[in-house]
């Protein structure tokens, strides 16, 4: 069993950057790490996917540029490096695993998720 714990969350203002982590307990040997978000009222929307070996990364086009992911293997952990925060990246971040997702920006097609964590970004 895969279990997953977000971190980093808060709130900022405009233009701040924030730090998110996910720390993975269990079988993730080889396991693509992706970021969602979810803000309230709407679908949770892919962020960020990274490969096992990192070579493969993927964001969303309302991130490209502001958003850096990145993973430490030996520490199980992937981070979402944030800056040039806009009031529309306030959203609950999850936090998502799966051995060989289909469709990376798919949230579906994960099987393991984090409880997500609040971030709030400040007008």
């Amino acid at each position: 069993q895969v279990q997953l714990v977000e971190s980093g969350g808060g709130l900022v203002q405009t233009g701040d950057s924030l730090a998110l982590s996910c720390a993975a307990s269990g079988r993730t040997l080889g396991h693509v790490m992706g970021w969602f978000r979810q803000a309230p009222g709407k679908e949770r929307d892919f962020v960020a996917a990274i490969s096992w070996s990192g070579s493969i990364i993927k964001y969303a086009d309302s991130v490209k540029g502001r958003f850096t992911i990145s993973r430490a293997n030996a520490k199980n952990t992937v981070y979402l490096q944030m800056n040039s925060l806009k009031p529309e990246d306030t959203a609950v971040y999850y936090c998502a695993t799966d051995p060989s997702p289909p469709n990376w920006e798919v949230a579906s097609v994960y099987n393991y998720w984090g409880q997500g964590t609040q971030v709030t970004v400040s007008s």
